[in-house]
């Protein structure tokens, strides 16, 4: 069974930095695609961040010169690293990791079970 467990959320002022970790757990032997998406209350969920495993990313413009995604493929693990927040940044964030090859199988858009983050002004 693969899970992805987040840390790193909580809450900051405005022009402040949080960092977010996600681990994948389980018998992996590679993962194509982990990224961050984020929800805000009435909103749809949206894509912040994705990084392959050959460390191509994609940024959302919203984030971008602001946020960094990072791995380690090694430890099945990725970041984002979120500077310059703003109060619209506030929502909750979720991990993905796609076409995740374990054990068993190949597991299709696995998700985290978020990690609030709260930006005041």
């Amino acid at each position: 069974q693969v899970q992805l467990v987040e840390s790193g959320g909580g809450l900051v002022q405005a022009g402040g930095s949080l960092r977010l970790s996600c681990a994948a757990s389980g018998l992996i032997f590679s993962i194509n695609v982990m990224g961050w998406y984020r929800q805000a209350p009435g909103k749809q969920r949206e894509l912040v961040a994705s990084i392959t495993r050959g460390g191509s990313t994609r940024y959302a413009n919203s984030v971008k010169g602001r946020f960094t995604i990072s791995r380690d493929n090694a430890k099945n693990t990725v970041y984002l690293q979120m500077n310059s927040l703003k109060p619209e940044d506030t929502a909750v964030y979720y991990c993905n990791a796609d076409e995740v090859v374990h054990l068993s199988g190949t597991d299709s858009n696995r998700w985290g079970q978020g990690t609030q983050v709260t930006v005041s002004s």
